[in-house]
């Protein structure tokens, strides 16, 4: 039973107890009279007197006028009293009944009698548990909210696992070391410490420390790292303290800290200085990892995406000795996280999961989770008994931009303008040798997109070359082109393709030094969410001369782009023309028909195949 499960039974008796009290005191009669026992004898001779009832040295009085109660002397006898006074006892006179009390009545009475001081003592008691190691732990702080799990528990193993074959490995080792600890020590070598996990949101950093806890086959301690803080000052290094010495008395045995930088980050760089309370609390973690006693058997995990943060004491050999890195899955990785979430889903023979792993770059596994599970709903919302490959295209594409809002209503001058604009993308794209491949054109409208153009890479890329850089701006403005060339005038639907393709012209022109006026150089010192990408400030260590080159430069490659795209579209005007009639029929193109749209001669719309 568990304790709150307790706390619960005690609530329950208390409410109980209060209950009956409020039952046996408005069940009690009303308070009696009491008579003095010479007027008993006298009504007794008068004839008033139906029987009298003896307990004790209390006598209860039934006359014809109600109940009286009055006392006689201790070791005298009601009978003798009466029969002295010339009163009839018994049959055709008082009847004299004398009770006598029992062990059980004698105890009930005893506990009625002091019900409501037992009801307030258990009261106390309540309240004092409460503050001892109640939920609120009001005067319990300095324990830890850390979940031990035993070796018996069941939960996830390597089994469960995908993607991270090297990381796997690595973690490998500390699970032999506590399962054959002989192995390594007859080499003289020291198992790591600590081992620290960093990848971005959603690649499993968490599963991998689950599936450690479930092959370790040793006591694994779990907790966050913002349990560790709370407001009042000492609570987190008090924490600390208790965490690892209840990790010593379960020694071998595994702590993992989920989000480490809740409490890791660089010290000094807070309001509150060398006080600040989460500086105490880290002070306190790196005591314990390596301070004097250091002859403990406890591997410390932790996992976190902002490295960048934290204190470079706590990321020292001895502390945090390993690093494993957990980037997205490539494509066989995706493929194997694909195969480890299909388990026990009825999956129909048109999925292939190489093909949706292919369509897929830069998920992550939980991206590929909830892909899975969307698709899973769409088939029950669709009745269907197994999930096709077309629950799974759906899916994906809700995943990335949202689910489809067929229900907008928009006039059939924004249809078309959408159509042109996706036809340009779509058009440039296809004739730019180094743009990804057209994947898919739609006009249906997904979360904040009007329309949308995808572009599926065939392969995992790492690197970046410039001409790939400027295919890919010519392709972005295609659609502002395409809107400029049909209507001569210009929308905002074109706002998101500007802002990408100014941010990929100063990206290539500070970061990756693409520019031939200003070479090959950086320009501002950036801090960055490392795993987010996200900037959150940048430094300029150049001049306002400098910074105008910049602007010209970033301007000339949006221009030469802007330009090389309406080349294109000026000389397929026509098949711009096709495309776009297509999208205003049947809204959505992909796989064959987008093939022999785009490769058919203008106007040929009757040989493309409608899509479904």
């Amino acid at each position: 039973m568990t304790p709150r499960n307790t706390r619960n039974i005690f609530v329950y008796a208390l409410i109980g107890v209060a209950v009956l009290t409020i039952l046996f005191t408005a069940l009690q009669p009303a308070d009696k009279q009491t008579l003095p026992l010479g007027t008993v004898i006298q009504w007794a001779q008068e004839g008033k007197v139906q029987s009298i009832e003896v307990q004790g040295e209390e006598l209860t009085v039934q006359t014809f006028e109600g109940i009286y109660t009055a006392q006689k002397e201790p070791e005298t006898s009601v009978v003798e009293i009466l029969a002295q006074s010339g009163v009839e006892v018994g049959t055709g006179g008082v009847q004299i009944e004398v009770v006598t009390n029992t062990g059980f009545g004698t105890i009930l009475g005893f506990i009625f009698n002091f019900l409501p001081l037992i009801f307030l003592g258990l009261l106390l008691l309540f309240i004092m548990k409460q503050a001892q190691g109640g939920s609120n732990q009001t005067l319990n702080f300095g324990k830890t909210r850390a979940k031990m799990l035993v070796a018996d528990t069941p939960t996830v193993t390597f089994d469960d696992v995908a993607g991270v074959e090297e990381s796997k490995q690595e973690l490998q080792e500390i699970v032999e070391f506590l399962k054959f600890p002989q192995k390594f020590a007859s080499l003289g070598a020291r198992i790591p410490s600590g081992v620290l996990l960093l990848g971005p949101p959603g690649t499993g950093k968490t599963l991998l420390a689950k599936a450690v806890a479930g092959e370790a086959g040793v006591p694994f301690f779990s907790l966050s790292g913002s349990e560790f803080v709370e407001m009042f000052v000492g609570v987190g290094a008090a924490r600390v303290r208790d965490l690892f010495e209840q990790a010593k008395k379960n020694a071998p045995c595994i702590m993992f800290i989920d989000e480490i930088d809740a409490v890791g980050r660089h010290r000094g760089a807070g309001l509150g200085g060398g006080h600040d309370e989460r500086e105490q609390t880290l002070n306190q973690i790196l005591v314990e990892m390596d301070g004097f006693d250091t002859g403990t058997n406890i591997i410390v995990l932790a996992a976190t995406n902002r490295p960048d943060i934290l204190d470079p004491a706590l990321l020292r050999p001895g502390r945090f000795d390993r690093r494993v890195m957990m980037d997205s899955p490539d494509i066989a990785g995706r493929e194997a996280i694909l195969k480890v979430h299909v388990k026990g889903k009825p999956i129909n023979e048109n999925v292939d999961l190489r093909i949706i792993a292919r369509e897929t770059p830069g998920f992550s596994g939980a991206d590929l989770a909830n892909v899975i599970n969307e698709a899973a709903l769409l088939a029950a919302r669709r009745g269907l008994t197994s999930i096709t490959r077309e629950e799974f295209q759906e899916a994906r594409e809700r995943v990335m931009m949202g689910p489809e809002r067929k229900t907008r209503v928009i006039t059939e001058r924004e249809k078309e303008i959408t159509a042109y604009h996706e036809a340009g993308h779509a058009l440039v794209g296809w004739s730019l040798e180094n743009v990804d491949p057209v994947h898919k054109i739609s006009i249906v409208a997904r979360g904040s997109a009007g329309g949308y153009t995808h572009f599926l890479p065939e392969r995992d890329r790492t690197l970046w070359t410039r001409s790939q850089f400027e295919d890919m701006l010519a392709a972005a403005l295609g659609g502002r082109i395409a809107e400029e060339i049909t209507f001569s005038e210009i929308t905002t639907g074109a706002s998101n393709d500007l802002e990408n393709a100014t941010r990929i012209a100063r990206q290539m022109i500070t970061q990756y030094g693409m520019s031939d006026i200003l070479g090959p150089r950086t320009f501002g010192r950036r801090e960055e969410m490392v795993f987010l990408g996200r900037e959150i400030s940048e430094q300029r260590d150049y001049s306002d001369h400098i910074a105008r080159q910049i602007d010209e430069e970033v301007y000339a490659f949006i221009q030469r782009g802007y330009t090389r795209a309406k080349e294109v579209l000026l000389n397929k005007q026509s098949k711009l023309v096709q495309i776009a009639k297509y999208l205003i029929l049947n809204e959505t193109v992909d796989g064959e028909a987008l093939a022999t749209l785009m490769e058919s001669d203008p106007p040929g719309l009757e040989a493309i195949p409608s899509a479904p």
